[in-house]
């Protein structure tokens, strides 16, 4: 067994891997918050609109031994192939069929970084995803993550068109269907 998988089942064993429930909207902003600068993080008023709209599109990892969400990914599905600013702000730009997911964030609390929870979010937000046939997941990054992404099979597509926070983003994709 490769070292990768060895890890990904010690995160299953870990982890539960879950959508998101209505009674964790605190626990996802204040995580939010920790995990991004405040001209980045997304709003409480966002969150908790993507959380009562979309919670399917919303997986989090939960640390199994406290109960405690240690991190998660969320997005919203659509047709369109390029991100936009929008996507971050209007949740009524998801498209229930959607072929696209454009991911709004990926958050992992400090103390659980760098043991390979984030890779899993994405492999298990992956997955659901194939089983919901879609195409394609799309993210925004800074020049700093590009490297990360690669390493979970995003490849980055230039600069994207999004200036949030007023930065500039590298649009990265990564096929559901190999």
């Amino acid at each position: 067994m490769q070292e990768n998988s060895v890890a990904a089942v010690d995160l299953l064993e870990r982890f539960e891997f879950r959508n998101i429930r209505q009674d964790e909207i605190e626990d996802a902003v204040n995580i939010e918050q920790i995990c991004f600068p405040p001209h980045e993080a997304c709003s409480r008023e966002h969150m908790s609109e993507r959380i009562m709209k979309v919670p399917e599109l919303f997986l989090v990892a939960v640390d199994k031994s406290n109960g405690k969400i240690a991190g998660f990914l969320n997005g919203l599905a659509t047709n369109e192939t390029d991100f936009r600013d929008e996507f971050f702000t209007d949740i009524n730009m998801h498209d229930p069929e959607g072929k696209n997911v454009m991911l709004l964030g990926l958050d992992v609390l400090p103390q659980y970084r760098g043991q390979g929870l984030g890779r899993e979010l994405v492999n298990q937000y992956v997955l659901r995803e194939r089983c919901n046939n879609r195409s394609k997941l799309i993210l925004t990054c800074l020049d700093q993550k590009v490297e990360m992404y690669k390493k979970m099979n995003f490849q980055d597509d230039g600069i994207a068109n999004s200036t949030w926070g007023n930065e500039q983003w590298h649009e990265m994709s990564r096929k559901i269907f190999i």
